[in-house]
């Protein structure tokens, strides 16, 4: 689905969706196919959710967006440096 489709059925929700299509460029990720795993009503949820289902398949490019936002593009950050365990 595109991104105006899943606003048109899911307007107002936090969803955890599935990035299926994306092209990146010059530090922005533009998604081109969603699939939508699940909604919810507030954020902190949504970020439970993903974390959860990170865990089980971390090679999955997942995202929690609101559908308040008009654009479906998302700006990509490298992270550099060493990282605690967790």
């Amino acid at each position: 689905m595109t991104w105006t489709e899943i606003r048109e059925l899911h307007p107002q929700q936090w969803l955890l969706l599935e990035v299926l299509e994306a092209e990146s460029q010059a530090q922005t990720r533009f998604l081109k196919n969603l699939a939508v795993i699940e909604r919810f009503g507030d954020s902190m949820t949504a970020l439970r959710a993903y974390r959860d289902l990170k865990r089980t398949a971390p090679t999955r490019e997942l995202l929690v967006l609101h559908t308040s936002r008009s654009e479906s593009t998302i700006e990509q950050r490298h992270y550099v440096g060493v990282r605690g365990a967790a």
